[in-house]
């Protein structure tokens, strides 16, 4: 199944949330802290990176799409397809695009 994120939306992939501290120990569940990042799957048509190199100056598109964004705490709404978890969110939540 496709999934096609609509209405100025994009369709990311969560960052999974770190199971251990830097010294080893291991957390519980409820004390993980959620993640603010996702790897972008795929954006709305309409959406404004769509023309990112007249808005922004950046390359088009499609260069988003594999990226990884820092987004809002608790933004998004979570979806469920075929088994596997993503998070479709209105651009405007999308806080910067992590470079490496």
């Amino acid at each position: 199944m496709k999934l096609t994120p609509l209405n100025k939306h994009l369709l990311l992939e969560p960052v999974k949330a770190q199971d251990k501290t830097p010294g080893g120990i291991v957390l519980p569940e409820k004390a993980q802290e959620r993640p603010r990042q996702g790897l972008v799957i795929d954006l709305a048509s309409d959406s404004k990176f769509v023309d990112a190199e007249k808005v922004f100056g950046t390359p088009p598109v499609k260069t988003f799409v594999g990226k990884t964004v820092l987004y809002k705490a608790y933004a998004g709404s979570e979806v469920k397809v075929d088994g596997k978890e993503y998070l479709l969110m209105p651009e405007d939540d999308v806080l910067a695009v992590l470079e490496e």
